[in-house]
């Protein structure tokens, strides 16, 4: 599969999505925890079926420390007991981030509670924005069909 649009030979895009990646490089500097924010990452594109992102989070995670067990059952996160509280509340929340559309009403407020008691203002600002950011990159490689070749080497955008 070949991709619709090449994002790194369009001057236009180029100029558009740098700004743009700075926020990811912000998003990393955060005091948001690495492997919470790769199993977000990763939980997000899953949702959104972004190969491209699924491929590179899953590889961020590895270098993150992550292990295969926990990356293998971040799709059934409710159902494993391999995750902490901490990032089960990250998780829930990138879930009704990302369906928005889907959970009639947006993030409940019980959702915002449980991840305000495992996070600190900066942490849960770090989170909404890595969320967000997250959907916007899913949809941009989504639509323009951005496949996903394997070879992507963790810290390769960074």
């Amino acid at each position: 599969m070949d991709a619709r649009l090449n994002y790194l030979a369009n001057p236009i895009a180029g100029k558009i999505l740098k700004p743009f990646m700075s926020v990811g490089k912000a998003i990393k500097e955060s005091p948001l925890p690495a492997v919470t924010q790769e199993l977000v990452a990763l939980r997000v594109s899953q949702i959104n079926a972004c190969a491209v992102c699924v491929d590179m989070h899953t590889k961020e995670a590895v270098a993150a420390g992550e292990t295969s067990v926990r990356l293998n059952l971040v799709a059934a996160w409710r159902e494993a007991t391999v995750f902490t509280e901490a990032e089960r509340a990250a998780l829930h929340l990138a879930e009704q981030g990302t369906r928005i559309a889907d959970a009639a009403g947006g993030v409940s407020d019980e959702v915002w509670a449980n991840a305000a008691k495992h996070y600190d203002e900066d942490q849960l600002a770090a989170l909404v924005v890595l969320i967000s950011f997250m959907n916007t990159a899913n949809r941009l490689n989504v639509i323009t069909q951005q496949p996903a070749t394997g070879d992507y080497k963790a810290g390769q955008l960074h």
